[in-house]
């Protein structure tokens, strides 16, 4: 198994930032693309930004310019930095890995909480 370890979230104001990381772990993996998705209170979970191997990203166009996303590959880790905060962007933020022990397979973490309140 691969386990994901979700931080870094929390309750900021709007126009505020955050960073959240996810670290995963386990025996014998490896790691295709890092990503988060968020899923808000009566809608679908969406994708919000993923990194490959390579270091190509993409981003819901909703965040594009404010939030950003990288991966220590070292670490086996993936953070967003996210600024400008919005309350739109109130959710639960998932971590998601596309990895291969036996075969590949994605991979969730739990989820960590953002709110954007004032």
């Amino acid at each position: 198994q691969v386990q994901l370890v979700e931080s870094g979230g929390g309750l900021v104001q709007p126009g505020g930032s955050l960073r959240l990381s996810c670290a995963a772990s386990g025996s014998s993996f490896s790691i295709a693309t890092m990503g988060w998705f968020r899923q808000a209170p009566g809608k679908e979970r969406e994708l919000v930004a993923r990194i490959t191997n390579e270091g190509n990203t993409n981003y819901a166009d909703s965040v594009k310019g404010r939030f950003t996303i990288s991966r220590d590959n070292a670490k086996n880790t993936v953070y967003l930095q996210m600024n400008t905060l919005q309350s739109e962007d109130t959710a639960v933020y998932y971590c998601h890995v596309y990895a291969r022990l036996s075969a590949w397979s994605n991979y969730w973490g739990k989820g960590t909480q953002v709110t954007v309140a004032s």
